[in-house]
Protein backbone atom coordinates (compact mmCIF):
# COMPACT_ATOMS: atom_id res chain seq x y z
CA UNK A 1 0.00 0.00 0.00
CA UNK A 2 1.55 3.54 -1.03
CA UNK A 3 1.10 6.11 1.46
CA UNK A 4 0.04 9.47 0.03
CA UNK A 5 1.75 13.06 1.57
CA UNK A 6 -1.59 15.25 1.20
CA UNK A 7 -2.50 18.57 2.51
CA UNK A 8 -5.35 18.95 5.10
CA UNK A 9 -7.96 20.04 2.03
CA UNK A 10 -6.78 17.40 0.23
CA UNK A 11 -7.45 15.08 3.24
CA UNK A 12 -10.65 16.40 3.46
CA UNK A 13 -11.50 15.88 -0.45
CA UNK A 14 -11.54 12.24 0.38
CA UNK A 15 -14.25 12.24 2.65
CA UNK A 16 -17.90 12.34 1.49
CA UNK A 17 -21.07 13.23 3.53
CA UNK A 18 -22.56 10.92 5.93
CA UNK A 19 -19.41 9.05 6.29
CA UNK A 20 -18.65 7.92 9.81
CA UNK A 21 -15.64 9.69 10.65
CA UNK A 22 -13.21 8.61 13.50
CA UNK A 23 -11.27 10.99 15.64
CA UNK A 24 -7.96 10.26 17.84
CA UNK A 25 -6.95 12.27 21.11
CA UNK A 26 -9.13 12.77 23.74
CA UNK A 27 -10.96 15.84 25.44
CA UNK A 28 -8.99 18.53 24.60
CA UNK A 29 -5.63 16.99 24.24
CA UNK A 30 -4.05 15.87 20.80
CA UNK A 31 -6.49 16.76 18.13
CA UNK A 32 -6.30 16.79 14.68
CA UNK A 33 -7.10 19.95 14.58
CA UNK A 34 -5.89 21.44 11.57
CA UNK A 35 -8.12 18.33 9.52
CA UNK A 36 -10.99 19.24 11.59
CA UNK A 37 -10.46 23.05 10.54
CA UNK A 38 -9.99 21.60 6.70
CA UNK A 39 -13.72 20.25 7.50
CA UNK A 40 -15.30 23.66 8.66
CA UNK A 41 -14.20 24.99 4.76
CA UNK A 42 -15.59 22.40 3.09
CA UNK A 43 -19.57 21.66 2.13
CA UNK A 44 -18.72 18.12 3.99
CA UNK A 45 -22.60 17.61 6.32
CA UNK A 46 -24.55 14.77 8.10
CA UNK A 47 -21.25 13.29 9.22
CA UNK A 48 -21.16 10.34 12.19
CA UNK A 49 -18.18 11.47 14.57
CA UNK A 50 -17.43 9.08 16.98
CA UNK A 51 -14.61 10.82 19.40
CA UNK A 52 -13.44 11.04 23.23
CA UNK A 53 -14.56 14.08 22.04
CA UNK A 54 -13.53 17.88 22.48
CA UNK A 55 -13.23 20.83 20.47
CA UNK A 56 -13.40 18.60 17.62
CA UNK A 57 -16.79 17.80 18.01
CA UNK A 58 -17.82 21.15 19.11
CA UNK A 59 -16.34 22.95 16.23
CA UNK A 60 -18.10 19.97 14.14
CA UNK A 61 -21.40 20.76 15.44
CA UNK A 62 -21.37 24.41 15.54
CA UNK A 63 -20.54 24.39 11.73
CA UNK A 64 -23.37 22.19 11.21
CA UNK A 65 -20.90 19.17 9.89
CA UNK A 66 -22.33 16.45 11.90
CA UNK A 67 -25.48 14.81 12.47
CA UNK A 68 -24.80 12.19 14.89
CA UNK A 69 -21.89 12.02 17.87
CA UNK A 70 -20.90 8.96 19.34
CA UNK A 71 -18.92 9.43 22.38
CA UNK A 72 -18.85 8.93 26.56
CA UNK A 73 -18.06 12.87 26.69
CA UNK A 74 -17.56 15.97 25.50
CA UNK A 75 -15.07 18.15 27.45
CA UNK A 76 -12.24 20.86 27.15
CA UNK A 77 -10.77 18.89 30.16
CA UNK A 78 -9.68 22.55 31.96
CA UNK A 79 -13.52 23.30 30.86
CA UNK A 80 -15.34 20.95 31.87
CA UNK A 81 -18.29 20.57 29.15
CA UNK A 82 -18.09 21.58 25.61
CA UNK A 83 -20.02 24.76 25.31
CA UNK A 84 -21.29 24.23 21.34
CA UNK A 85 -21.74 20.41 22.27
CA UNK A 86 -24.07 21.69 25.00
CA UNK A 87 -25.82 24.44 22.81
CA UNK A 88 -26.21 21.22 20.40
CA UNK A 89 -28.23 19.03 22.26
CA UNK A 90 -30.19 21.65 24.15
CA UNK A 91 -31.40 22.84 20.54
CA UNK A 92 -31.94 19.55 19.88
CA UNK A 93 -29.66 19.75 16.29
CA UNK A 94 -27.17 17.47 16.69
CA UNK A 95 -28.16 13.41 17.71
CA UNK A 96 -25.83 11.63 20.32
CA UNK A 97 -25.13 7.97 20.74
CA UNK A 98 -23.88 8.06 24.89
CA UNK A 99 -21.52 5.22 26.21
CA UNK A 100 -19.65 4.78 28.74
CA UNK A 101 -15.66 5.50 28.00
CA UNK A 102 -14.58 1.50 27.77
CA UNK A 103 -17.35 0.63 25.63
CA UNK A 104 -16.24 3.02 23.38
CA UNK A 105 -13.14 1.08 23.24
CA UNK A 106 -14.49 -2.34 23.37
CA UNK A 107 -16.30 -0.66 20.07
CA UNK A 108 -13.22 0.26 18.25
CA UNK A 109 -11.48 -2.81 19.42
CA UNK A 110 -13.86 -5.02 17.74
CA UNK A 111 -13.77 -3.14 14.69
CA UNK A 112 -10.04 -3.43 14.99
CA UNK A 113 -10.21 -6.90 14.80
CA UNK A 114 -13.00 -7.44 12.25
CA UNK A 115 -15.46 -9.02 14.81
CA UNK A 116 -19.38 -8.11 15.27
CA UNK A 117 -19.07 -7.41 19.35
CA UNK A 118 -16.97 -7.90 22.50
CA UNK A 119 -18.90 -8.56 25.62
CA UNK A 120 -18.02 -6.24 28.09
CA UNK A 121 -19.11 -5.12 31.51
CA UNK A 122 -18.66 -1.62 31.30
CA UNK A 123 -22.39 0.13 31.11
CA UNK A 124 -24.26 -2.49 33.20
CA UNK A 125 -26.28 -0.86 36.37
CA UNK A 126 -26.26 2.00 34.58
CA UNK A 127 -28.82 3.97 32.14
CA UNK A 128 -26.96 3.09 28.94
CA UNK A 129 -28.86 0.26 27.39
CA UNK A 130 -31.94 2.60 28.17
CA UNK A 131 -30.70 5.55 26.32
CA UNK A 132 -29.24 2.95 23.56
CA UNK A 133 -32.46 0.40 22.62
CA UNK A 134 -30.60 -1.09 20.02
CA UNK A 135 -27.69 -2.84 22.42
CA UNK A 136 -28.25 -5.91 23.30
CA UNK A 137 -26.62 -8.73 26.11
CA UNK A 138 -25.45 -11.67 25.84
CA UNK A 139 -24.90 -14.57 28.50
CA UNK A 140 -21.20 -16.34 28.97
CA UNK A 141 -21.29 -19.69 27.36
CA UNK A 142 -18.66 -20.61 30.40
CA UNK A 143 -19.43 -21.95 34.18
CA UNK A 144 -21.23 -18.80 35.74
CA UNK A 145 -23.13 -17.49 33.04
CA UNK A 146 -22.56 -13.98 33.17
CA UNK A 147 -24.41 -11.57 31.41
CA UNK A 148 -22.84 -8.93 29.62
CA UNK A 149 -23.03 -6.03 27.51
CA UNK A 150 -22.75 -7.06 23.32
CA UNK A 151 -20.69 -3.76 22.27
CA UNK A 152 -21.08 -3.80 18.43
CA UNK A 153 -18.52 -2.67 16.60
CA UNK A 154 -17.59 0.84 15.80
CA UNK A 155 -16.28 0.46 12.10
CA UNK A 156 -15.29 4.01 10.51
CA UNK A 157 -15.16 5.07 7.24
CA UNK A 158 -12.20 7.20 7.94
CA UNK A 159 -10.10 7.88 11.08
CA UNK A 160 -7.99 11.27 11.60
CA UNK A 161 -5.52 11.61 13.85
CA UNK A 162 -2.37 13.76 14.95
CA UNK A 163 0.67 12.77 16.14
CA UNK A 164 3.92 14.30 17.45
CA UNK A 165 6.21 12.82 14.40
CA UNK A 166 5.39 10.81 10.98
CA UNK A 167 7.55 9.41 8.64
CA UNK A 168 6.70 9.26 4.46
CA UNK A 169 6.03 5.83 4.26
CA UNK A 170 3.32 6.43 7.46
CA UNK A 171 4.58 5.10 10.16
CA UNK A 172 3.47 7.56 13.47
CA UNK A 173 4.83 8.73 16.78
CA UNK A 174 3.55 10.05 19.87
CA UNK A 175 6.01 11.86 22.27
CA UNK A 176 3.68 12.21 25.15
CA UNK A 177 2.50 10.53 27.87
CA UNK A 178 -0.21 8.54 26.10
CA UNK A 179 -1.26 6.99 23.43
CA UNK A 180 -5.23 7.38 23.93
CA UNK A 181 -6.73 5.19 21.04
CA UNK A 182 -5.00 6.54 17.95
CA UNK A 183 -4.09 3.49 16.79
CA UNK A 184 -7.31 1.95 17.16
CA UNK A 185 -9.11 4.40 15.37
CA UNK A 186 -6.94 3.68 12.54
CA UNK A 187 -7.31 0.30 12.69
CA UNK A 188 -11.16 0.36 12.78
CA UNK A 189 -11.09 2.61 9.89
CA UNK A 190 -11.76 1.59 5.70
CA UNK A 191 -8.86 4.80 5.39
CA UNK A 192 -6.86 6.73 7.90
CA UNK A 193 -4.81 10.15 7.78
CA UNK A 194 -2.30 11.10 10.41
CA UNK A 195 -1.02 14.44 10.71
CA UNK A 196 1.60 15.40 12.50
CA UNK A 197 4.02 17.99 13.76
CA UNK A 198 6.68 16.89 11.43
CA UNK A 199 7.75 14.68 8.85
CA UNK A 200 11.27 13.18 9.41
CA UNK A 201 13.65 10.79 7.93
CA UNK A 202 14.05 8.50 10.97
CA UNK A 203 11.54 8.15 13.48
CA UNK A 204 14.11 6.41 15.86
CA UNK A 205 16.38 9.72 16.54
CA UNK A 206 13.11 11.53 17.45
CA UNK A 207 12.35 8.82 20.46
CA UNK A 208 11.97 5.08 21.82
CA UNK A 209 10.83 2.56 19.90
CA UNK A 210 8.07 1.78 22.43
CA UNK A 211 6.78 5.37 20.99
CA UNK A 212 6.41 4.08 17.78
CA UNK A 213 2.38 3.78 17.66
CA UNK A 214 1.34 3.42 14.01
CA UNK A 215 2.70 1.60 11.24
CA UNK A 216 2.30 1.98 7.43
CA UNK A 217 -0.07 -0.72 7.09
CA UNK A 218 -2.60 1.23 9.32
CA UNK A 219 -2.16 4.87 7.53
CA UNK A 220 -3.25 6.10 4.10
CA UNK A 221 -2.67 9.64 3.82
CA UNK A 222 0.09 11.61 6.05
CA UNK A 223 -0.06 15.63 6.49
CA UNK A 224 2.57 17.93 8.18
CA UNK A 225 0.79 20.26 9.78
CA UNK A 226 2.75 22.20 12.03
CA UNK A 227 0.73 23.39 15.57
CA UNK A 228 -1.72 21.31 13.82
CA UNK A 229 -3.61 20.44 17.26
CA UNK A 230 -4.00 23.68 18.24
CA UNK A 231 -5.43 24.98 20.79
CA UNK A 232 -5.36 21.92 21.95
CA UNK A 233 -2.23 19.97 23.72
CA UNK A 234 0.73 18.40 21.98
CA UNK A 235 3.19 17.59 24.93
CA UNK A 236 5.75 17.60 24.35
CA UNK A 237 5.61 20.11 21.85
CA UNK A 238 3.48 22.26 22.63
CA UNK A 239 0.70 22.23 25.97
CA UNK A 240 -2.87 23.28 25.25
CA UNK A 241 -3.56 27.12 24.42
CA UNK A 242 -5.74 27.79 27.72
CA UNK A 243 -6.37 31.99 27.05
CA UNK A 244 -7.11 30.66 23.14
CA UNK A 245 -9.67 28.00 24.56
CA UNK A 246 -11.46 30.12 27.33
CA UNK A 247 -12.02 33.01 24.52
CA UNK A 248 -13.08 29.93 22.19
CA UNK A 249 -15.90 29.19 25.11
CA UNK A 250 -16.78 32.38 25.73
CA UNK A 251 -17.85 32.93 22.52
CA UNK A 252 -19.66 29.88 22.12
CA UNK A 253 -21.93 31.68 24.86
CA UNK A 254 -23.07 34.21 22.92
CA UNK A 255 -23.66 34.62 18.92
CA UNK A 256 -22.34 38.19 17.98
CA UNK A 257 -19.06 37.01 20.11
CA UNK A 258 -18.80 33.49 18.28
CA UNK A 259 -19.42 35.53 15.01
CA UNK A 260 -16.50 37.79 15.58
CA UNK A 261 -14.18 34.41 16.62
CA UNK A 262 -15.39 32.75 13.70
CA UNK A 263 -14.20 36.01 11.09
CA UNK A 264 -10.71 36.23 13.04
CA UNK A 265 -10.16 32.67 13.18
CA UNK A 266 -11.89 30.41 10.95
CA UNK A 267 -13.54 32.05 7.89
CA UNK A 268 -9.47 31.56 6.47
CA UNK A 269 -7.68 28.89 5.27
CA UNK A 270 -4.66 27.41 7.95
CA UNK A 271 -2.46 29.78 7.07
CA UNK A 272 -4.70 32.56 8.61
CA UNK A 273 -5.59 31.01 11.30
CA UNK A 274 -1.89 29.85 12.42
CA UNK A 275 -0.70 33.65 11.40
CA UNK A 276 -3.74 34.64 14.09
CA UNK A 277 -3.02 32.57 16.69
CA UNK A 278 0.86 33.13 17.11
CA UNK A 279 1.31 35.65 19.85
Amino acid sequence: MTVAILTPDQVVAELRDGMTIGIGGWGSRRKPMALVRAILRSTLRDLVVVSYAGPDVGLLVAFGRARRIVTGFATLDSIALEPHFRNARQRGTVELTELDEGMLHWGLLAAAHRLPFLPIRAGLGSDVMRVNPGLRTIRSPYAGGEELIAMPALRLDAALVHLNRADAAGNGQYLGPDPYFDDLFCLAAERAYVSCERIVPDLLQEGPAQSLLLNRAMVHGVTETPNGAHFTSCVPDYGRDEDFQRRYAKAAADPDDWRRFRAEYLDGDEASYQKAVRP
